[in-house]
């Protein structure tokens, strides 16, 4: 179900969006590419000059090769549009520090005390910060949920599939851990 109709008039100042891609490789590692672009729907006046309306003020890349462990092995970030020509381009490199780091293992702290900050850039980081979900959803399918001597992953990541709900009694039942309800008559 969408979101209410607003029920006052409103004018959109500023749209943002971001994708993100997850592509199987014939070398058998995986590619998450992320995409952001910020536009105003007005002229826009920064300090380095003027942006005419919808033409992104930002507009940065980012591609982040891993294995089936979310171990990292490559990355690039790039930048085609920004508001400070010359210097916002300039830190995708710092991104590499990344490489080795496991996406699902401490990864956003990780990402946040080696690129956050002055050491990043904030929209590269964001944009990264969402790449664990990003790479769990492409894996997701490529095996049935449940496949494995392990709990599956998503199992006490969310409310919805913390090991006690009705939910994960009812499609993961060898990793219920709520209250055992009796069935009728016994």
């Amino acid at each position: 179900m969408p979101l209410s109709t607003p029920t006052v008039t409103r004018e959109r100042l500023h749209r943002r969006t971001v994708t993100y891609d997850g592509f199987r490789r014939d070398d058998g590692l995986f590619d998450i590419e992320a995409h952001i672009v910020d536009a105003k729907d007005h002229d826009y006046e920064l300090l380095t000059g003027v942006r005419p309306a919808r033409e992104a003020i930002h507009d940065m890349w980012i591609r982040v090769t891993i294995d089936r462990s979310f171990v990292i092995h490559a990355i690039q970030a790039v930048t085609d549009g920004m508001p400070y020509p010359g210097a916002c381009n300039r830190i995708g490199p710092a991104y590499q520090k990344l490489v080795g780091a496991n996406l699902i293992k401490g990864f956003r702290k990780h990402l946040h005390d080696v690129v956050g900050g002055v050491q990043g850039c904030t929209h590269l980081t964001e944009m990264l910060s969402f790449l664990p979900t990003a790479a769990v959803q492409t894996f997701a399918g490529l095996v049935r949920e449940d496949e494995g001597e392990g709990k599956p992953f998503q199992l006490d990541h969310c409310h919805a599939l913390e090991t006690t709900t009705d939910t994960v009694r009812e499609y993961y039942p060898t990793w219920y851990r709520g209250q055992v309800i009796d069935p009728p008559g016994s």
